[in-house]
C-alpha cells in the first residue's frame, strides 16, 4: 500500500482552534472557486507533526465534471526543485560533488559566455542559486537571445531532449558575470544533467534512489504513470480558467511562459530539474516535513541548516521584498519588509502550474496548497489569503 503522511493520524476530536482555522481556509477556498479563481486546490496542513487541515475541493477537470481528490496527481512545475535541490546535497554529503566545482568539471562543453565573448567559471553552488547568470526565457525580454535559440524552460517542447536544449541554452549569452546578480534560471535543469554524470544514473533514477524511495513518495515522478489521476490544468481566464492545451503562452513580465501539458505524458521528454516533475499535495507535504523536522533519513541536519540559509542577501528580493534564497527556495529574512505574518527563517516557493508553499520553522509549520490554476493559484490573491487565513487565529 502506499505510504502516507497521514497514518499515523488519529480520528481525536478537532479541538475548537482547528475549527476556526477550518472555517477560515474552507471560505478562503469556497470564495476562490465561487469566484471562478480556481478550478480545483487540495490544501494540506501541519503543525508540530499535527495535521491541522485537509481538504479537496473544487474540480479536478471541468468539463467532465471530475472532483478533486486529496490524491490526484499535479503538474508540480518549480516544486520540481527543492527536490533536485536534496538529491544534489546528498551527493554533496557523500563528497561525489563539492558546491564549488566548476560545472565544466561534469559538463565540459557546457560554457556559455558574456557579451563580450569571455566565457566565465560557473559554479555549482552558483547554479544552485540562481546567481549563474543564466535565466529562464519567461523572465527575459520578447525576442531576446532565449526566444531566438527556442530556449525550454522545461515546461513546454514535448520530446525534446536535455542535450538539444543545454545546446540551445549555451549560445545565449550570460545575463551578468557569474555571482554578480540574481536571476531565475535554469540553473536546476544544468544541475540534472550534472547529477546524471555524477551518478552514472538518469536524474529520475538517482532522485528515486536518493529521495523518492528513502521517503515512499510512490506517486511522485517525471512521467506520469497512472494518468487517471492527473488532474487538468487551467489557465487564468475571464469570465472562466481556460483549459490548457500544448502551445498555450500565458504573459508574464516581459515575456510569456509557454506550457505542453503533455510532456508529462512523453517519456522522450527530458527530465527537467527545474520543472518536470509530478506528484501529489500529500507528497510535498511529506518531503517539506521530511526537511523541517532536520533531513529524516536524506539528509543530515547540518545540510538541512545550511538550505536554510539566505545564500544570495535580502537585497536580491527573490519573492519580493525582504526575502533571500537558500538552497531550493526563498528565504524570508525581513518579515516587516515582505509584510508578512510569517516568521523569520521562513521558506517559501512554487510551480508555475498554480502551487505554493511555505515552511515557517519558528511556527513548526508546513503548508502546501495545490491547484490546477496558473497562475492564481500559484502568485495571484488565493495563496496570499490560504497564509492569512492561517496566521490569522
Amino acid at each position: 500500500m502506499e505510504s502516507n503522511i497521514f497514518d499515523t493520524q488519529t480520528n481525536a476530536a478537532v479541538s475548537a482552534q482547528d475549527a476556526r482555522l477550518k472555517e477560515r481556509i474552507d471560505v478562503v477556498i469556497d470564495r476562490a472557486i465561487a469566484n471562478q479563481r480556481i478550478v480545483g486546490t487540495v490544501v494540506l496542513t501541519i503543525q508540530d507533526g499535527r495535521l491541522i487541515y485537509r481538504r479537496a475541493a473544487g474540480l479536478a477537470d471541468r468539463e467532465s465534471e471530475t472532483p478533486m481528490r486529496e490524491d490526484a496527481v499535479f503538474r508540480l512545475a518549480s516544486i520540481t526543485k527543492p527536490i533536485v535541490s536534496a538529491t544534489l546535497m546528498r551527493l554533496v554529503e557523500r563528497g561525489q560533488i563539492s558546491l564549488d566545482d566548476p560545472v565544466t568539471r561534469w559538463l565540459p562543453d557546457f560554457r556559455p559566455g558574456l557579451e563580450d565573448g569571455s566565457e566565465p567559471v560557473i559554479t555549482v553552488r552558483q547554479l544552485l542559486t540562481h546567481t549563474s547568470g543564466l535565466s529562464y526565457r519567461f523572465v527575459e525580454p520578447a525576442g531576446g537571445p532565449y526566444d531566438q535559440f527556442d530556449v525550454s524552460d522545461g515546461l513546454d517542447q514535448p520530446g525534446l531532449s536535455l542535450k538539444e536544449n543545454l545546446d540551445r541554452l549555451v549560445k545565449a549569452p550570460l545575463v551578468f558575470p557569474p555571482g554578480k546578480g540574481w536571476r531565475y534560471s535554469l540553473g536546476l535543469d544544468v544541475l540534472g544533467a550534472v547529477i546524471a554524470e555524477i551518478t552514472g544514473k538518469s536524474l529520475p533514477e538517482t532522485v528515486k534512489a536518493e529521495v523518492l524511495n528513502p521517503l515512499g513518495l510512490e506517486s511522485m515522478s517525471f512521467v506520469v504513470t497512472d494518468p487517471s489521476r492527473l488532474v487538468t490544468p487551467y489557465a487564468d481566464g475571464t469570465p472562466t480558467p481556460v483549459r490548457m492545451t500544448d502551445g498555450i503562452a500565458l504573459p508574464i513580465w516581459q515575456n510569456a511562459a509557454r506550457f505542453a501539458p503533455s510532456r508529462a505524458l512523453n517519456p522522450a521528454s527530458y527530465p527537467s530539474g527545474g520543472a518536470g516533475m509530478i506528484g501529489t499535495a500529500g507528497d510535498v507535504l511529506r518531503f517539506l516535513e521530511t526537511i523541517r523536522t532536520g533531513g529524516g533519513s536524506i539528509l543530515s541536519s547540518q545540510t538541512v541548516a545550511e538550505m536554510f540559509k539566505d545564500q544570495v542577501g535580502v537585497h536580491t528580493q527573490t519573492h519580493g521584498p525582504g526575502w533571500g534564497f537558500g538552497f531550493g527556495w526563498a528565504v524570508l529574512n525581513d518579515p516587516e519588509l515582505a509584510q508578512s505574518p510569517q516568521s523569520t527563517g521562513t521558506i517559501q516557493w512554487g510551480g508555475a502550474y498554480g502551487h505554493s508553499w511555505f515552511v515557517d520553522p519558528t511556527q513548526k509549520l508546513t503548508v502546501v496548497a495545490m491547484t490546477n490554476t496558473a497562475f492564481e493559484g500559484m502568485s495571484g490573491v488565493f495563496p496570499m489569503d490560504i497564509r492569512n487565513a492561517i496566521y490569522d487565529g
